[in-house]
């Protein structure tokens, strides 16, 4: 009896710890059937990056990624799209960056919900407090103790401005 529940209990950890690669893997098979183009080229690259990322780190390509490997992996993608819009649109190739922003609002639909400025002004007032930070020469310090306190709950640059305004 104790043999199969703490069977159970191990599935069950797994399965969570598991879950977002085997997620996306589902998508795969989704969008195919709904010949979501979109879905599916977008879905293809995240599957793509996760074997590069599981190769890279000595693991054999039919491991799966943790959670937090995944949305690294994600996250990473998604900074990529950003850059390729910015650039494409620098250039005034806007048929080159509308591809780019599907991909980035599939990519984004993975991704925990960012903090708002407003959300991250209060840890950032309190960091400085802590920090004892009072000008701006120790700017970036108090940006790096704010960005580890959020562990990738708010955008980079969100926190910077936050910060900026502090001073």
């Amino acid at each position: 009896m104790w043999a199969d529940a703490s069977v159970a209990v191990c599935d069950t950890m797994y399965a969570t710890f598991m879950e977002l690669h085997t997620q996306i893997q589902g998508k795969l098979k989704e969008a195919l059937k709904a010949k979501d183009a979109v879905k599916l080229r977008t879905v293809r690259s995240m599957l793509t990056a996760f074997t590069n990322e599981l190769v890279a780190n000595g693991k054999t390509p039919q491991d799966t990624l943790d959670d937090e490997g995944a949305l690294s992996v994600i996250k990473r993608l998604a900074k990529q799209r950003k850059e390729s819009i910015v650039q494409y649109e620098a250039a005034g190739r806007n048929e080159l960056a509308e591809p780019e922003k599907e991909e980035l609002a599939v990519l984004e639909s993975y991704l925990p919900q960012m903090m708002s400025e407003e959300e991250i002004k209060p840890i950032a007032e309190a960091k400085k407090e802590e920090l004892g930070v009072t000008d701006k020469a120790k700017m970036g310090m108090l940006v790096g103790a704010v960005m580890k306190e959020l562990k990738g709950k708010a955008d980079g640059g969100d926190v910077k401005a936050v910060v900026e305004s502090l001073f």
